[in-house]
């Protein structure tokens, strides 16, 4: 309880400091559901403060953002939560440009300020935007920072099915998948045993939720080491799924579950991976240039008119081209699946180059394209 009040008359602390700031420091906002969000920002703020003399401002919901302790003088930081202050922010924000990866403004609690000039979206997905996310998602956005052709694509042919205004569509990429390029992650080191990596999406008709165990089970009977890294959103509306998973496999050295969605570990120790309609499998294998095995669950549709779109989406057309596709429960061509894709050489990496350098924005150069549009709006 005295933790709460102290968020909560922190998070008041910190609104009216907002408020207060001068004109000139909320020119560019950056809002942040949690600190998981900072690594799509980060790319973007650096280059912002690194061409220009602007400070500034991240507004966070995250009391354990690490943002919230930054020396950087330009760059000022608020905790807002995730209760009355952060309903209070949004109402009467006043800035010039407001920068958010939460998709669904103006549609549910969070509306559009009156004294905000310009919304901008930056995407933290490298997958459509018609299907997986609900049917406004993005309606509502002056300008959307669009990862590839695709989301230029899709969101005109939206437009004109529901006469919707033309929002400015910025051939921008993506920055996390800069960021692996950047940083030159290694390859794994050549052994007999291999790392499977089952890192899927979530929901009731998610892999984990619906195959978890003997998924898992069947990769370990190929004789490799299986790691599983859950969705966060699996953790949370499914609490006994890694109980589970550690009470039937715990037993096998091999098993392992990995709980760290900020670091990159066990994807540059992955040989391969395993998903369902996760966008995390399209930054492995465009970032590491590595195979995925895709596992044909339902797919997710959170939005019924995504057929309105003639074009299919993107995590829908590029599966094939990166990976394979093997129906769910069929074990034994899942094995084979994986032995094919472990079995992988140049011909199918240099596939998957062409593939992400043809579907991405200025792949190494994102942070530049979104740093030209914001200033220009904050000008």
């Amino acid at each position: 309880m005295r933790q709460a009040l102290t968020r909560c008359w922190r998070s008041w602390r910190d609104l009216r400091r907002f408020s207060a700031s001068p004109p000139e420091h909320r020119k560019i906002v950056f809002y942040s559901e949690g600190t998981g969000y900072w690594r799509y920002f980060r790319g973007v703020v650096r280059e912002l403060l690194a061409a220009s003399p602007l400070t500034i401002s991240y507004v966070t919901s995250d009391a354990a953002d690490p943002l919230l302790e930054t020396t950087e003088p330009r760059l000022a930081t608020y905790y807002i939560g995730r209760g009355s202050a952060m309903a209070a922010f949004f109402q009467s924000v006043e800035a010039r440009v407001v920068v958010m990866t939460m998709p669904d403004l103006e549609t549910f609690h969070i509306k559009r300020s009156r004294t905000v000039g310009h919304y901008v979206y930056l995407h933290h997905s490298i997958v459509s935007t018609h299907m997986v996310y609900r049917k406004a998602a993005f309606d509502h956005f002056d300008s959307i920072l669009c990862v590839g052709p695709h989301h230029v694509e899709e969101t005109r042919e939206w437009e004109a099915a529901f006469g919707l205004p033309h929002k400015q569509l910025v051939p921008h990429g993506y920055g996390l998948l800069d960021d692996m390029l950047a940083s030159s992650l290694p390859v794994p080191a050549k052994r007999e045993r291999k790392t499977i990596l089952v890192a899927p999406s979530w929901g009731n008709e998610g892999l984990l939720e619906s195959y978890g165990v003997p998924l898992c089970r069947s990769l370990l009977d190929t004789g490799h080491r299986v790691v599983v890294r859950p969705h966060p959103r699996s953790v949370q509306f499914a609490p006994r799924l890694i109980p589970d998973l550690h009470w039937a496999l715990g037993q096998s050295p091999d098993f392992v579950v990995d709980s760290d969605r900020e670091g990159w570990n066990s994807l540059v120790e992955a040989d391969v991976m395993i998903s369902d309609w996760s966008g995390v499998a399209f930054e492995y294998a465009f970032g590491l240039l590595r195979p995925v095995v895709f596992v044909d669950t339902p797919r997710k549709v959170n939005n019924p008119d995504y057929e309105r779109i003639r074009a299919g989406p993107f995590e829908v057309q590029a599966r094939e081209r990166i990976g394979r596709i093997v129906a769910p429960g069929r074990w034994d061509e899942l094995g084979e699946a994986v032995s094919l894709a472990l079995s992988d050489g140049a011909e199918k990496r240099d596939e998957r180059r062409r593939q992400r350098d043809h579907s991405i924005f200025n792949v190494g150069m994102s942070a530049s394209a979104a740093t030209g549009h914001l200033l220009q709006l904050a000008r």
